[in-house]
């Protein structure tokens, strides 16, 4: 059973194949609307990470968004380009699975082992090891963000 359609919540632990393809949890997998055409966007993630973003969810706010964004200022067009250079279309093969470029995989220091975490509007696919040193650093606002949530 899934939240809604396009809506990835929870962490799973995947290997990657020699190939550099992972295969996406099932439960993703059927949360993915079809309209997305079992297609997402990856790309550079604002921390050491890849994201995955339904093809609709991108179009939506993702490529919106940037398109929103002045190309007069130079930061804007850093930006937009630092997004969109990296980001590829993949599509799910037959049994579940994702190609991963291999700047991205670089990108996001993946080797073998990748820590896959649903983060509401898309995915996120990180080194286990850089995830907990992340993890580790907890900041002290959560307190404020909580109020601004219903938990």
């Amino acid at each position: 059973m899934t939240i809604s359609e396009n809506t990835f919540t929870g962490e799973f632990n995947y290997t990657l194949d020699s190939k550099s393809r992972l295969n996406i949890p099932s439960k993703f997998r059927s949360a993915l609307s079809p309209d997305n055409n079992r297609s997402f966007i990856i790309t550079k993630g604002m921390d050491s990470c890849i994201v995955a973003y339904p093809l609709v969810e991108w179009q939506k706010r993702v490529e919106s968004g940037l398109r929103e964004l002045s190309a007069t200022s130079q930061k804007n067009r850093l930006f937009v380009r630092s997004i969109t250079r990296y980001a590829t279309t993949v599509k799910l093969d037959g049994q579940g699975r994702i190609q991963l470029t291999s700047y991205l995989k670089d990108f996001a220091n993946l080797d073998r082992e990748v820590r896959i975490i649903g983060v509401i509007n898309k995915i996120e696919l990180w080194n286990p090891i850089d995830l907990e040193k992340l993890d580790d650093l907890c900041p002290q606002d959560f307190d404020d963000l909580s109020d601004k949530v219903v938990l």
